[in-house]
């Protein structure tokens, strides 16, 4: 069992979604995919995990856990290739090029590569 991954510390938004599965293919187009599932009874809430190489967001249907329209800042090495995915067109900053979309549930996704990159 030594060569299970050394668990990490991170940080992981929640973000509230109406259908955790529909959000959950919504963000597929961003290069994430459905890690977990989780209801505490058949008729419960989803609580999901996905996932895009290190990067781990939660989707929870549950009211209680976040609120909607939740703004989170992804750091990925070409934005261009997802804005060109999602039909759109970065944004040249001072401090790196950039998009910014909406997923079905009002929550803003900011989506950038650093120009020091």
């Amino acid at each position: 069992m030594g060569d299970a991954p050394e668990p990490r510390e991170e940080v992981i938004p929640i973000l509230r979604v109406a259908d955790a599965l529909a959000a959950a293919e919504w963000y597929a187009r961003l290069g994430f995919t459905l890690a977990n599932v989780h209801r505490f009874a058949p008729q419960m809430p989803v609580f999901a995990t996905i996932a895009r190489g290190p990067v781990t967001l939660f989707l929870s249907e549950h009211t209680g856990d976040a609120r909607p329209g939740a703004l989170v800042y992804l750091r990925v090495r070409d934005v261009h290739a997802l804005a060109d995915a999602l039909g759109t067109a970065p944004h040249d900053n001072p401090w790196g090029w950039e998009i910014e979309v909406s997923d079905p549930d009002g929550n803003r996704l900011r989506i950038g590569t650093p120009s020091w990159w």
